[in-house]
């Protein structure tokens, strides 16, 4: 009940308007990156340290604050089930991305159909790192698909996966971290030793999630391709997780993705996954209904798990 009504509600309303605790804590990230980050080359196990003593103090304290609010006890025992709904419904709800990145990606995808070229490139670089500034239609649709398939993963699936283990404190932690990856995890002169630790951890974070993702999308779409692509492709890709989501989605839509970009100015070839043709503008809304299929098969399988279990 806990997990749908969030659900239910990041889809409804999708995430605050002004107020978002996750920008404050951006906010607050930045301020501390800026002391402790001196990006010194010549120093790296300095900077490893600092950006791990600035891992703990932006997620520990938060997480433990969330834990000890978790541990509040009432006298009646249906006041203390409300009490932890109420809580379990708060935090997931603020740590879910579904309704976002599904208006994000839609947004694009109709500036596609106008056609208006310029406004999809704009619109794209809201939700990639990489330079869209004279990307086509087709490479625009492909950064929009990956960026689904990825944040689904990270945004939706990982998110109720860390609830479902250990509750408000869980999920809490998780996106803190995943946060901080967005934020730090890059390979670039500031980050690639600060950043280490944040990335790092999030990758831990994401392992098991990933691949439960990336089964999901299997399931709900071209499952036998879905599953060659996975097993073939994943392992080419960059990190340990991106890889297993998007070559499971682009195997189950029956897309290819990856191929030419451009980060932070280099141009980077990466390896093609999935199969058969090149995306088309109406991928997009393909992609978006994966997820919200594998949505449906998580919230079956929990269901069925937490009866099993009562």
């Amino acid at each position: 009940m806990t997990i749908i009504s969030a659900l239910l509600i990041d889809y409804v309303f999708g995430e605050p308007k002004c107020w978002h605790p996750l920008v404050g804590f951006g906010n607050i990230a930045s301020w501390l990156e800026n002391k402790l980050n001196k990006h010194d080359s010549s120093h790296p196990f300095l900077s490893y340290l600092m950006g791990l003593l600035a891992w703990g103090i932006m997620v520990i304290p938060v997480a433990s604050l969330v834990w000890l609010l978790n541990q509040y006890h009432f006298q009646e025992t249906h006041e203390q089930v409300i009490f932890e709904m109420i809580i379990g419904i708060l935090f997931l709800t603020v740590a879910l991305g579904s309704k976002s990145l599904m208006q994000h990606a839609r947004v694009v995808s109709k500036a596609l159909d106008q056609p208006d070229i310029e406004l999809a490139r704009k619109k794209i670089a809201l939700i990639v790192s990489r330079d869209t500034s004279d990307s086509d239609e087709t490479a625009i649709t492909k950064a929009t698909i990956e960026s689904v398939l990825e944040n689904g993963s990270d945004a939706i699936f990982a998110a109720i996966f860390w609830f479902v283990l250990f509750g408000a404190p869980g999920v809490v932690l998780y996106r803190l971290a995943n946060t901080l990856d967005a934020m730090w995890g890059y390979k670039t002169d500031r980050f690639t030793h600060f950043g280490w630790a944040a990335a790092r951890i999030d990758d831990a974070l994401n392992w098991l999630p990933a691949r439960l993702t990336a089964l999901s999308y299997a399931i709900t779409g071209s499952t036998w391709n879905a599953i060659s692509c996975w097993f073939k492709q994943a392992s080419q890709w960059h990190g340990v997780n991106p890889g297993v989501v998007m070559a499971s989605g682009a195997g189950a839509l029956q897309i290819l993705l990856g191929g030419a970009a451009r980060y932070h100015g280099e141009n980077v070839q990466r390896p093609l996954l999935g199969s058969h043709n090149e995306p088309k503008v109406t991928d997009i809304e393909r992609s978006i209904k994966l997820v919200y299929k594998s949505i449906f098969v998580w919230i079956v399988v929990i269901t069925v798990g937490e009866y099993l279990i009562v």
